[in-house]
């Protein structure tokens, strides 16, 4: 008799823990637009390759694309790599930039709290790396005050209720 683990079930992986080969977690079912988890075997959105290093424009360009598109989990995914890969003295700004991109991606899936709280975070995060030594107002041609700002703003009209179409309230990275 075959064991849960050996058994499938369309497109589900034979291991149910779904492992890469060094055994770290890895989640390879479809996912929508907002990075929600779909059934397997469903239809999904592409995911964004992971560990890809990209120039710093580059990571502004395609980020910016994906927040446009309404999928800023995925633009998370990009800011991230810039985090993962970028200069030590970078790592803040791009942190930030990912903590705003999962705020707004918590906003649109409807968590008041931990959108708030993650736009909140990421906006203190930009605006705290272009105060410091190593900062700048305007890293690639992006406006972080006004990027901290609509953070902010967004986080108030979560906080009061307003629902975010993450597509339509995709924030202008370069003004």
């Amino acid at each position: 008799m075959d064991s849960p683990a050996d058994s499938t079930a369309s497109d589900r992986p034979v291991d149910p823990r779904d492992r890469d080969d060094e055994g770290r977690a890895r989640n390879a079912r479809p996912r929508d637009g907002l990075g929600r988890p779909l059934p397997y075997g469903a239809d999904g959105v592409p995911r964004q390759p992971e560990g890809v290093v990209r120039a710093p424009d580059e990571t502004v360009a395609e980020a910016q694309r994906l927040l446009d598109e309404g999928k800023p989990f995925h633009a998370h995914e990009v800011f991230e790599d810039a985090w993962k890969s970028g200069p030590e003295e970078e790592r803040e700004l791009w942190r930030g930039l990912a903590q705003l991109a999962v705020g707004l991606t918590h906003a649109a899936r409807g968590n008041v709290t931990g959108g708030a709280r993650l736009l909140r975070r990421g906006a203190g995060a930009v605006t705290e790396w272009a105060a410091s030594e190593h900062g700048q107002k305007r890293p690639y041609g992006m406006e972080l005050d006004a990027v901290a700002g609509w953070a902010r703003e967004l986080a108030r009209d979560v906080e009061d209720g307003a629902p975010v179409d993450a597509g339509a309230r995709a924030p202008r990275l370069r003004g």
